[in-house]
C-alpha cells in the first residue's frame, strides 16, 4: 500500500499502527506473495523474506475474536447459560458477520492480491474478506494489545449483536425447554396453533405449548416461530418456578 492508502485504512480502523508492516502483512493474500517477492528480486520460495501472507495472522485473529466475543457476551448477558453463550458466540463470530465487518471497513480495496486472484474478483469474495478481517484483528492485537481490537469489534460486530441480543436469547428457548424436559425424563413439548388474527400482511399468531396433555403456556407473535419461542420461554419459566417452589417446600395454590 502507498502512504495514502495506509492512512485511509488506519483511519477506518480507528487505530494508528506503530508498525505499519504488520498491517501490510494482514492485507497480503497468499496469491500476491510470489509476485511481490519476484518484484524484489527474491526467490519466490525464500522463507526468510519479509513478504509474508496473512494466513498465520488469520489463525491468531480467530482466537482473539473468540476471546473478546466471549468477554462481551458475559458482560452484556449475565443471565445466559453456557449453552446460550456458546451458541450466540457462534452466531456472532461467523463468516457472514466477519465479511460484513470487512465490507463496512472497506478492507477489500486495500488487499494485496495476485493478478489471477484480482481477475477473478478476489476483492469481493466473501471468504477472502472474512479471512482478511481476522488477519487485521490479529495485526491490531500484536501492535497494540486487546483494547484497540475491543473498540473495533464494538463498532463493527458487537453493536449489532447487542441490538439483536433479545432475538438471540429467544432463539434458544425451544431448545432450552427441550433440554429441560429431557433432563427430567419428560416427553418433548408439543406446539399447537391456537389462533391467528389480522390481515394476511400483518397476522398475529397465538401458539400454545403442551406437555403430557397439559397446556403450560401460550403466547403471540408476528410469526408462528416467534410465538413458539415466546410460549417456550413462558413454559420454561413456569416449570422452573414450580421446581424451585417444590425444593423450598412451597405448596402451589390450587
Amino acid at each position: 500500500m502507498n502512504r495514502g492508502e495506509d492512512e485511509q485504512i488506519q483511519e477506518r480502523l480507528g487505530y494508528e499502527f506503530r508498525d505499519p508492516g504488520v498491517l501490510d502483512r494482514a492485507l497480503t493474500h497468499s496469491s500476491a506473495v510470489p509476485e511481490l517477492r519476484s518484484a524484489r528480486g527474491e526467490e519466490i520460495s525464500f522463507s526468510g523474506s519479509t513478504v509474508q501472507d496473512n494466513e498465520r495472522l488469520e489463525f491468531l485473529g480467530d482466537a482473539v475474536l473468540e476471546l473478546l466475543t466471549s468477554e462481551y457476551l458475559l458482560a452484556n448477558f449475565p443471565e445466559w447459560s453456557e449453552g446460550q453463550l456458546s451458541k450466540s458466540r457462534a452466531r456472532i463470530v461467523n463468516a457472514h458477520s466477519l465479511e460484513a465487518a470487512a465490507r463496512g471497513l472497506g478492507i477489500g480495496e486495500h488487499l494485496r492480491l495476485g493478478r489471477g486472484e484480482e481477475k477473478t474478483g478476489g476483492r469481493d469474495k466473501p471468504a477472502l474478506l472474512a479471512d482478511a478481517f481476522e488477519a487485521v484483528v490479529a495485526a491490531m492485537y500484536l501492535d497494540g494489545g486487546l483494547e484497540p481490537v475491543r473498540e473495533l469489534l464494538k463498532k463493527t460486530v458487537f453493536l449489532q449483536a447487542l441490538e439483536s441480543g433479545e432475538r438471540i436469547s429467544e432463539s434458544d428457548r425451544k431448545s432450552a425447554l427441550q433440554e429441560y424436559l429431557q433432563g427430567r425424563g419428560e416427553p418433548p413439548a408439543e406446539y399447537r396453533l391456537a389462533g391467528e388474527t389480522g390481515p394476511d400482511h400483518q397476522k398475529t399468531f397465538q401458539v400454545q405449548v403442551w406437555v403430557k396433555g397439559e397446556c403450560l403456556a401460550s403466547a403471540e407473535g408476528s410469526t408462528k416461530k416467534e410465538a413458539e419461542q415466546r410460549a417456550a420461554r413462558s413454559a420454561l419459566e413456569r416449570l422452573q418456578q414450580v421446581e424451585a417452589n417444590a425444593s423450598e417446600g412451597v405448596v402451589p395454590h390450587a
